[in-house]
């Protein structure tokens, strides 16, 4: 059973010396709690971007939300695949050796966890590209940020975070069970071999890559929504630009804080060699971090609406004692206030409407 080079017992080469230990019925209720939390988080904001698509399906902001849907999809599924797993194997009393025999249930659950990390981060950084365009580019994003080609770039996501999560499979080398024997991951026990180093390198990188590529598209999008704000005569624009911000800043903040401590606990396990200093407890709070990424994406969607921060607006303003502002500034949506003040500032044709407009008054 100790042999991790047996095909049939490969993932069970952990289970001799195990320093981790959980107890049961606190395990099986964190899971079950992330997974019902989850499911139930997941579902609700599926209902709504769903609405939110039927009524903006021809207008630019339709990417945005079929993007946000293929993210709060994976999320949903990724707590319902390795969340049931997991209860499973905790009502199992974690006995691997018992019903994984063939190292089929480590495998699948190995790449689910891989899969299911990847792909939303992947996601929301294709999510964070598709913002700064639609608001730096808006003429590019309406003529060529089809729903078409957003279903293909969500299929390329979708099949590149399997292929991550397929490759050690495909070089023959089995996923491993944690020593927490709760989970099946990389291999991060006794790490000698450069492949297996590489798969959690790789892993970290793609993660921080992700986070990279959305803070940095996530603050052109900012500082431009500020620019055109402060420039803009309109008090129209600046409820969008406030409601905008705020949900680019909440995103921003839940990946990374949720991601960064299992991204940085999985270098350095590569980087040492697996002998790094982080207790298998430390790993198992930076995996449940990590989790919560998934049940905080929804929210973010679900609270972090127009009509929610009008009331919170006005709930804050009568509790401070403050005159609450006129709020016919919320009538326009954030992506088509975005396009209109962008699309006249660019247009080679506003100058001449503004020169215009004194002559035809003068006429008058």
């Amino acid at each position: 059973m100790n042999s991790s080079k047996s095909p049939g017992l490969a993932g069970f080469g952990v289970l001799k010396n195990t320093t981790c230990h959980t107890e049961k019925k606190i395990s099986v209720f964190f899971s079950i709690i992330f997974m019902t939390v989850g499911i139930l988080s997941n579902s609700l904001a599926i209902v709504i971007l769903m609405k939110a698509y039927q009524r903006f399906r021809q207008k630019s902001k339709a990417s945005f939300l079929l993007l946000a849907s293929g993210l709060v999809v994976t999320d949903l599924f990724g707590h319902l695949i390795n969340g049931a797993i997991a209860v499973f194997v905790y009502a199992s009393d974690k006995d691997w050796i018992r019903f994984n025999q063939s190292n089929i249930l480590c495998s699948v659950f190995g790449i689910c966890m891989v899969f299911f990390g990847l792909c939303p981060l992947f996601l929301g950084s294709v999510m964070a590209v598709e913002r700064c365009i639609g608001v730096t580019k808006p003429i590019f994003h309406s003529t060529k940020m089809t729903s078409r080609h957003v279903k293909m770039m969500l299929t390329m996501v979708c099949l590149f975070a399997v292929l991550i999560a397929l490759l050690p499979i495909l070089r023959f080398r089995a996923y491993q069970i944690q020593a927490s024997r709760t989970w099946c991951f990389y291999k991060t026990e006794h790490v000698e071999d450069w492949e297996d180093r590489f798969y959690l390198l790789l892993f970290s990188c793609l993660g921080f890559l992700a986070l990279a590529i959305s803070f940095l598209c996530n603050a052109v999008t900012g500082i431009t929504l500020l620019r055109v704000k402060f420039k803009s005569q309109q008090r129209q624009g600046r409820s969008h630009h406030f409601e905008m911000i705020i949900q680019l800043l909440a995103i921003m903040c839940v990946s990374c804080i949720c991601w960064s401590p299992f991204l940085v606990t999985m270098a350095r396990i590569g980087i040492n060699e697996g002998r790094s200093q982080d207790t298998c407890e430390t790993t198992l709070f930076a995996l449940r971090m990590a989790t919560w990424n998934q049940i905080l994406d929804p929210w973010v969607y679900i609270l972090l609406r127009k009509a929610v921060l009008k009331n919170l607006y006005k709930i804050t303003s009568g509790c401070c004692g403050m005159q609450v502002m006129n709020l016919h500034m919320w009538e326009l949506s954030s992506i088509k206030n975005s396009l209109k003040v962008a699309a006249i500032s660019e247009s080679p044709g506003s100058s001449k409407q503004i020169n215009l407009q004194p002559l035809s008054s003068m006429g008058q």
